[in-house]
């Protein structure tokens, strides 16, 4: 809910309460804002700053342990931090370093990243500092591939801990198949059906290895992976060796025989170092856990806590996060792990759509997709709102399937080189537990209406988790998936304004960096959220300066706990409407405890629960 500045001014659009939430919530203001603390982290050794008020040269502090996330995580009041530590804000505060005389050096704790596109995001903004001439000094405990890269691009200088690890070892995916496990272990039935043969959705579950589609979609995107990844971290350690970054993990001491790091040392002692080198007497915290919000930002919560929402920029970035379902999982602005809803969603859509102070849109999208439905209505919408104004798309991680449906709404699409965009197919199916229950002496029986009719008795329990589809049931099933994937087709025909022919030879499930994405007509510009902003102020003929503000959702406290739901939403009553939302977030609190691959896989085919046909990412790609 912060006050802060995306090229001038970047600023949260709070979403108003519901009648007399404002006024429920007014008694425990205080109460609420002590809750906006940080989600927890591991506490590291970066060194608390001296001097932090005051004027004169200054060391800038840099807490990326916790990385840079799309979106803020949420407390029990569905609030973010008093102080956000999301990528969007880490880019505002690089840019206003960059303005600053007083900063004599950046003393920078790099954690772990989500992936390479999210590293280069970053390690771009940091070498920004480095190339006007500010000492950019870096330390982490474990260097790995992906903060490697960054600190690679901008780091003046590398330091790791005595007793961490320089971990760059290579780029590799693995994908887990369960189908012996399931089925001859536990005895399920699984029936699972593609569009695309390159698509392999399904094949963790229904396989006990990859079709050869399957390895030359994944081995392909590795590979160009591995390419942009070993020329960038060349390019900034050139005397490196370049048979030494893929052949760790090495002990600090032989990292820095092989220049991979400059030093071997503790936090505090490179700060101190970096005191010395710049003669700077104090250090400041810029971003991180230990940022400072000023009394204007404090101000800014308590106007979203009245429903107040200020005057508009003409520029707004909407972020787009996580998985595509049609509601219950999040509110589908922020993501994060509550992803991305057609509720949520398109409710921003239709509120900037209807802003005649909003000149141009960035939605910037992190997906791997999910609910076909979803991604349509979505898509519906969006295209609206393209009609009206500027929408330009900044991919940041991934755009993948359904999150690839809604970047194709962009008059211009941004990509990292090592982003990850396509997986153009359709998966749909269902796990049945009837084989396994029989084994337990647990029988189940299907009456159907039409009396004495095997075919109707197989088809009227076609959604039932109790029982196998026959050859006829998926038949029809098929035909459903092959239409959408159609439909599929005709929208990126309709969105990227290119001919069927020119999409059809990238489809079928196929996956490609952003690099690769770009020669073939999939990304428009290589660039990040940067490149997308300057983009969207040319083609609102706006100034190269004009404000632009991020748009997010005041929480909604009582609506998630059933009072004041959708008035349009006839699904669901008040009282299913908390018990979904509560039990989504314990779903996603379990989810936390494994790990991220898992996670993510999980979270990518959520909608499968609700739905039988989505369009998800194949694997759960993460890449470090």
């Amino acid at each position: 809910m912060k006050n802060t500045r995306l090229g001038i001014e970047l600023r949260a659009v709070a979403r108003p309460f519901r009648t007399g939430v404002a006024l429920a919530l007014a008694a425990t203001v205080a109460t609420a804002v002590s809750g906006f603390g940080c989600a927890g982290r591991p506490k590291g050794s970066t060194p608390t700053a001296a001097g932090g008020k005051g004027k004169g040269a200054y060391i800038a502090l840099v807490d990326l342990r916790g990385g840079a996330p799309e979106a803020d995580a949420k407390n029990m009041l569905g609030m973010g931090p008093k102080t956000p530590s999301h990528y969007i804000h880490f880019r505002y505060r690089m840019q206003k370093l960059k303005e600053d005389a007083d900063v004599k050096g950046v003393f920078v704790e790099f954690g772990g990243f989500g992936g390479f596109a999210k590293a280069q995001e970053v390690g771009e903004d940091l070498a920004a500092l480095k190339a006007k001439g500010i000492p950019v000094h870096c330390y982490s405990n474990d260097w790995g591939n992906a903060n490697y890269l960054a600190a690679a691009q901008a780091c003046s200088k590398i330091v790791v801990s005595p007793a961490g690890e320089v971990s760059t070892i290579g780029i590799a995916g693995q994908v887990v198949y369960l189908h012996k496990f399931l089925v001859d272990t536990i005895g399920l039935s699984i029936d699972f059906l593609q569009v695309g043969k390159f698509k392999g959705a399904e094949e963790p579950l229904t396989r006990d290895g990859p079709t050869p589609e399957a390895r030359q979609s994944l081995e392909g995107y590795l590979s160009d992976t591995r390419t942009l990844w070993l020329d960038a971290v060349s390019a900034g350690r050139p005397k490196v060796a370049k048979d030494a970054f893929e052949d760790g993990p090495y002990a600090p001491n032989r990292a820095k025989e092989l220049g991979l790091v400059d030093a071997v040392g503790y936090a505090d002692d490179t700060l101190d170092a970096l005191k010395t080198e710049t003669s700077a007497t104090r250090a400041v915290p810029v971003f991180g856990p230990k940022e400072k919000a000023s009394d204007e930002e404090v101000g800014d919560l308590f106007k979203v806590l009245a429903g107040g929402e200020g005057k508009r920029s003409p520029v707004v970035v909407l972020r787009a996060t996580g998985s595509i379902a049609m509601a219950g999982q999040g509110n589908g602005v922020l993501g994060g792990d509550g992803g991305i809803t057609d509720k949520g969603l398109g409710a921003a859509i239709a509120k900037l759509d209807g802003d005649d102070a909003v000149k141009a849109v960035v939605l910037r999208i992190d997906s791997p997709g999910g609910s076909a439905l979803a991604s349509d209505l979505l898509w519906h919408k969006l295209m609206k709102l393209r009609k009206k104004k500027p929408l330009i798309v900044s991919v940041g991680g991934m755009a993948a399937s359904g999150g690839y449906y809604l970047a194709s709404t962009g008059d211009t699409i941004f990509a990292e080189s090592g982003s990850l965009v396509g997986s153009i197919g359709v998966v749909g199916g269902k796990i049945g537990f009837g084989p396994a229950l029989e084994r337990w002496g647990i029988h189940s029986e299907t009456f159907p209406a039409k009396i004495g009719d095997e075919k109707a008795k197989i088809r009227a329990a076609a959604e039932s988790p109790l029982v196998a589809w026959d050859d006829a049931t998926k038949e029809r099933i098929l035909q459903s998936m092959t239409a959408i994937y159609d439909l599929f087709l005709s929208r990126l025909e309709e969105g990227r304004k290119k001919p069927r022919s020119a999409i059809e030879p990238h489809a079928e499930g196929r996956i490609f960096s952003g690099r690769e994405g770009k020669n073939r007509g999939l990304v428009d510009e290589l660039g990040g959220l940067g490149a997308a902003l300057a983009k969207a102020r040319e083609a609102a003929k706006l100034p190269a300066d004009a404000p632009a503000e991020v748009y997010e959702e005041a929480p909604k406290l009582l609506e998630a706990l059933g009072a004041g739901g959708d008035e349009n939403d006839e699904t669901k009553d008040d009282v299913s409407l908390a018990i979904s939302a509560l039990d989504d977030a314990a779903i996603s609190k379990k989810l936390d405890a494994l790990p991220a691959p898992f996670a993510a896989l999980v979270r990518g085919t959520m909608p499968l629960a609700r739905e039988r046909v989505v369009l998800t990412l194949p694997f759960a790609v993460e890449v470090r």
